[in-house]
């Protein structure tokens, strides 16, 4: 059994329960077996978890206690965007050694079932996904993980390693949507995952891109990230239609060929629909209630495509590529950085738009 020896601190997690609680305790696997490295199943290694970022579903997770039918029950660890460095592996792993630094795919498939077999192992249908209850997330010091869910970062920081998660999301929307080179593209939502798609879109070669949001603070910083971008403040009490009109002002009198939603709000994803082409598609990324009213007869008549997103699948070489070349940048989106002993402060930052948060992680201070 390959190993280290050089860990001293206790492994803790970053929990929440069915009471909306939010603590840091002890978690497993303890130090004294992590360092042993007894535990190891056929196929796994051990990590170092070096970053973290914290997701919107974790957050809702922590204070709602439920996305649709996921539902916190029990105890539960938080976390699924995370890096980290190889600190122990199965003599059965062979493409990973200590020392390796590595993203985490947060996922754990059955690999017999049909989309397992067809390659969208994201439907799997005995699907174990970290920090979805009730399978416990990544945020702690230390996690067991199959190695073939850890991919190889080089030398690319950790937070950035942390991004892969988000950037996969991105990835999945864009290329599954099918933006092309040239398109006028509406993107729906500012928060990190439509900054991101802003981002993946960019280096597509759509042209315009308008991104909406509620926030201002928010659109300020998706310039900042693309210079081209055009911003447009979504006010309460306008209406999806004439937000719409105001959309298509803003793109030059162009209605989008493509808008990708990165909310999940209802009246966003109208917009959204009353912005697109006759022909166009809207897709949706974000996650929302398990119920909307949609304009289904501007569906109908324009011939809008609706379509929508769960997760990903094989994107983690893409996105590593994508940031090693520099093609896409995530180097702004971490706003915040916290140890994971103040890991309440960092959820209470995540959670308040008025910090102006966009991306906060939670970093390991374990040296390796």
């Amino acid at each position: 059994m390959s190993t280290t020896e050089t860990i001293t601190k206790s492994n803790v997690g970053v929990f929440t329960n069915p009471a909306h609680e939010l603590w840091v305790a002890e978690a497993q696997p303890s130090l004294e077996t992590v360092k042993k490295g007894e535990d190891l199943k056929e196929g796994d290694v051990t990590i170092c978890i070096k970053s973290t970022g914290i997701c919107g579903s974790d957050v809702h997770f922590w204070r709602h206690g439920r996305i649709g039918p996921m539902i916190v029950e029990d105890t539960h660890i938080l976390g699924h965007e995370s890096a980290g460095v190889i600190i122990a592996a199965h003599p059965s792993v062979t493409h990973l050694k200590v020392g390796d630094r590595v993203a985490i795919e947060p996922n754990i498939i059955c690999n017999a079932c049909e989309p397992c077999l067809t390659g969208r192992y994201n439907g799997c249908l005995k699907m174990r996904f970290l920090s979805t209850p009730p399978v416990d997330g990544l945020l702690r010091r230390y996690l067991n993980h199959p190695g073939a869910w850890c991919h190889k970062i080089g030398d690319m920081s950790y937070e950035n390693g942390a991004l892969l998660e988000p950037l996969s999301v991105a990835l999945a929307g864009v290329e599954r949507s099918g933006v092309r080179l040239g398109d006028p593209v509406l993107i729906c939502g500012a928060g990190p995952i439509g900054l991101i798609t802003l981002l993946c879109c960019a280096a597509a070669g759509a042209e315009p891109i308008v991104i909406t949001d509620i926030d201002e603070g928010r659109l300020k910083f998706a310039n900042e990230l693309c210079s081209r971008a055009r911003v447009y403040k979504v006010e309460r009490g306008v209406t999806s239609e004439q937000a719409a009109t105001d959309i298509i002002r803003l793109g030059g009198d162009r209605q989008a060929s493509m808008a990708l939603e990165c909310t999940g709000v209802e009246s966003s994803v109208a917009t959204a629909i009353w912005s697109v082409k006759f022909g166009g598609k809207v897709f949706v990324i974000g996650v929302g209630k398990p119920e909307i009213s949609v304009p289904f007869m501007r569906l109908s008549t324009q011939e809008v495509d609706l379509q929508f997103q769960y997760r990903y699948c094989n994107t983690w070489p893409r996105a590593i590529r994508l940031v090693e070349s520099g093609v896409v940048d995530l180097e702004k989106l971490v706003t915040h950085r916290f140890d994971i002993e103040d890991a309440v402060k960092a959820f209470e930052t995540a959670a308040d738009p008025k910090t102006g948060a966009i991306k906060v992680q939670i970093q390991s201070e374990v040296h390796i």
